[in-house]
């Protein structure tokens, strides 16, 4: 028994050390800088100075005094708004359009998903930012069109949903997660609606959205998360303008934090960052049961 019982232990230790990479990794670069940044939104903190306990000041700076705060909070909750649904909605609309049994379909499949893996690096974002200039590719072929030139990047009324644009344009992850949804959805349903006299609008409502709702939620949670974290769109093509009017929450984090040095108030930004994808999270969990369909329901 006592024989076994070494067994056990030595297995369980081999166990440790085959996850001890991952838990290093996991408390020196996730939880040590999670439970840092919490303890230094309480402080007045520049990179190599020693951190000043100041209370709430951080936080009431944010919230009373600056109001840069307010309009990044708004133009991230307007990143949001533009980016989720456009990029649900399309990415559904071409799963739709790809689950049918036609010449050519895995290709096609191949060319819609391509742009999710490109579309967060730098390098496209520079490309995005190249091909919206006042003399890029597509105000030429505006002109070829003999339409007026458009400012997209500096003017206020544009710039944001040209960023967004780059966004929506990555829906190949979600497309693809509602591909597979899309396949197990029995056919017998559908033959049965169509007995019954049922129309592609019909379907789509009685059917097809209760039986993917699983996956609609996962892409719903999945990117509005993403969203609210948007950086890179931001700081590539526009640098937060023209007059601020891209200046997402990330982006002002990122100025405060590695252009200003003030560490101590990028981390109240970072834990009110936290604070608002807890609370869309919340929300969206809370909601869920309300039109969220499982199978063993």
């Amino acid at each position: 028994m006592k024989k076994a019982k070494n067994n056990v232990r030595k297995r369980d230790m081999k166990a440790y050390w085959y996850i001890l990479p991952w838990l290093l990794g996991f408390a020196i670069l996730q939880l040590y800088p999670f439970v840092s940044s919490f303890i230094y939104s309480f402080a007045n903190y520049s990179v190599g100075s020693k951190p000043e306990f100041i209370g709430l000041c951080n936080y009431e700076k944010l919230f009373t005094q600056d109001k840069e705060f307010w309009n990044s909070l708004k133009v991230t909750l307007q990143f949001a708004l533009y980016t989720v649904p456009g990029k649900l909605i399309l990415a559904l609309a071409v799963a739709m359009f790809l689950n049918r049994e036609i010449k050519g379909i895995n290709f096609i499949r191949t060319v819609y998903y391509i742009p999710s893996l490109f579309g967060g690096s730098v390098a496209i974002a520079i490309l995005w930012r190249l091909m919206f200039l006042d003399n890029g590719v597509i105000n030429a072929m505006l002109s070829r069109l003999g339409l007026p030139n458009v400012q997209f990047l500096g003017d206020t009324r544009y710039a944001l949903k040209t960023i967004c644009a780059l966004e929506i344009w990555q829906f190949g992850s979600s497309m693809v997660m509602f591909l597979a949804a899309l396949k197990q959805v029995p056919k017998s349903l559908y033959e049965a609606a169509e007995i019954d006299g049922a129309g592609k609008i019909r379907k789509f409502f009685s059917i097809t959205f209760p039986q993917i709702s699983p996956i609609i939620f996962f892409n719903l949670l999945n990117q509005t998360i993403q969203a609210l974290q948007n950086f890179t769109s931001a700081s590539v093509i526009t640098e937060g303008g023209p007059l601020k009017a891209t200046n997402v929450l990330g982006l002002k984090l990122y100025k405060e934090g590695f252009a200003y040095f003030k560490m101590g108030y990028a981390s109240s930004i970072s834990w009110v960052v936290f604070t608002v994808i807890v609370s869309f999270t919340l929300i969206i969990f809370g909601t869920s049961k309300l039109w969220v369909h499982y199978a063993d329901e």
